[in-house]
């Protein structure tokens, strides 16, 4: 149900690979809601995936850009305020990949070119993205800009490799960004920490199926689903969220504040 929350905004959605992807939803709902944007991904995921279809579906056009790219960044900016008409008013960062976990490396034993590789892929991007927008001066004023981060920022799992380390930088990157965004022109700057989602590329982490269940059965309100979390970008796009920012939220169905639940103990017991 749509309720125009975004009505008359404009943005720039990273990461739609298929219609498993977070940002293939986030582009849904921000459509349902009024919003105009344009979509992006680098050239090798928009072979890989359907991205066009998305594009089709929502009235949207596709801009090609390498997140890691400087040049493609700020060409994107520029390109995506000619097709929209004007400043950008919301930005989805919704990127994240490590060469290590394909590759079947072992934190402890990482190939520190494929480190280096997913760290400018799955956090250094952030920086780039929002320094390209700083630069081009392509945020409206009262923006907002969202990547989407990981609860192994905080805590050890370990099968999720290098991957919590380039989500803790992902965070400390919004709230460093933050302040000055939000000192500028009262931009602000958010992650959030999503519940493990089947997502083409969540599904690539070793024993992703098991962890799956697992938060399911410590989280009081089950896993948020995809189009949940979808839901909750939108809220943090509108109006509504203004005074938000330089924050990383949960929206994991309360397993972030769960210590154990009475399924879990159970198992324990028998």
């Amino acid at each position: 149900m749509s309720n125009n929350l975004l009505k008359g905004k404009r943005g720039i959605i990273f990461g739609a690979l298929d219609s498993k992807s977070i940002a293939w939803k986030v582009a849904e709902n921000c459509k349902e809601q009024g919003a105009e944007f344009v979509l992006t991904n680098a050239p090798i995921a928009l072979r890989m995936g359907t991205i066009n279809e998305l594009a089709e579906k929502t009235g949207s056009q596709v801009i090609l850009a390498d997140a890691t790219s400087v040049e493609d960044l700020e060409n994107l900016m520029t390109k995506s305020m000619e097709i929209l008409g004007g400043k950008i008013d919301f930005i989805l960062h919704s990127i994240g990949m490590s060469v290590n976990v394909r590759k079947g490396r072992h934190y402890t034993n990482q190939n520190y070119d494929f480190t280096v590789k997913g760290f400018d892929v799955s956090a250094m991007s952030f920086h780039k993205v929002m320094q390209a927008a700083w630069k081009h001066d392509a945020m409206n004023d009262y923006g907002s800009i969202l990547a989407l981060s990981y609860i192994a920022a905080q805590r050890t799992f370990p099968d999720y490799n290098d991957m919590a380390d380039n989500k803790s930088f992902l965070e400390s990157v919004a709230r460093s960004f933050g302040y000055h965004f939000g000192k500028k022109n009262n931009v602000r700057v958010n992650t959030i920490s999503q519940s493990p989602t089947i997502t083409t590329a969540g599904s690539g982490v070793k024993g992703f199926d098991g962890f799956f269940k697992y938060a399911e059965k410590i989280s009081p309100l089950g896993n948020a689903s995809s189009d949940d979390c979808a839901k909750y970008c939108v809220t943090l796009f509108s109006d509504l969220s203004r005074s938000v920012t330089m924050q990383n939220l949960f929206h994991d169905g309360g397993f972030s504040n769960t210590g154990v639940s009475e399924e879990v103990l159970e198992n324990f017991l028998k």
